[in-house]
């Protein structure tokens, strides 16, 4: 993490769910750091997107981290598969459990990175009580569920939050934003203090998803 002044992690999302294995390659050959997982149930947002088995079946074609995003209800029921199936990082909605500090000790528990994520009406105050214990926080700059959506900018307010929290609590926790991401608006998330950028449709879209990387990394 520390190793790169940011990281990149495209979203499987946005992939052609036809050829992931064609889809991991692409992420690995652009110079993607993790490759990131948006599980959607149905539920918690209205699409539906995959399960662990697409962790497992991927997990042999890559050594990229695993980051796996939960949008589902009840995490409590499934975070033990995906932690089978080869997550290295899982991100929990702090809307969709009750038991948050359960549920993350669990993980460092399984060494899997524990983080935690917050819709944009969700304020990084409701955080207080778990960030001493977590490894990231996910901020999300769209509503979650769909892929190409453009950034709620309102929302970088928070990661400069916890930017500053991080700092002066000497929290350890990577700050990852998530939604809109793209060339147009990357330099404002790396000001508001963004480390890991998840990128989805604008690097499966992008006619050459390496340039698009090389743009950014650039900081064109």
């Amino acid at each position: 993490m520390r190793q790169k002044p940011f990281l990149i992690a495209p979203s499987l999302l946005a992939a052609n769910f036809g050829d992931m294995r064609g889809a991991v390659q692409t992420i690995e050959q652009s110079g993607g750091d993790w490759i990131h997982f948006d599980v959607m149930d149905g539920s918690f947002v209205p699409e539906i997107s995959f399960g662990c088995k697409m962790l497992q079946d991927l997990r042999p074609l890559s050594k990229l981290p695993f980051d796996v995003h939960l949008m589902i209800t009840h995490p409590e029921r499934h975070v033990k598969d995906f932690v089978k199936a080869g997550a290295d990082h899982i991100t929990i909605h702090l809307e969709a459990a009750v038991h948050i500090h359960r549920l993350l000790g669990f993980l460092k528990e399984n060494n899997v990175a524990a983080g935690i994520t917050i819709v944009p009406s969700t304020p990084v105050s409701l955080l207080a009580e778990i960030l001493h214990m977590v490894d990231g926080v996910l901020v999300m700059t769209v509503n979650p569920g769909f892929s190409g959506q453009e950034m709620i900018d309102e929302c970088l307010k928070k990661v400069t939050q916890l930017k500053d929290i991080k700092q002066k609590m000497g929290y350890n926790f990577y700050i990852e934003v998530d939604g809109g991401v793209n060339r147009t608006t990357y330099k404002r998330v790396l000001a508001a203090g963004g480390e890991v950028l998840v990128m989805g449709s604008s690097f499966f879209s992008a006619a050459d998803p390496a340039a698009e990387v090389a743009f950014i990394r650039g900081g064109k």
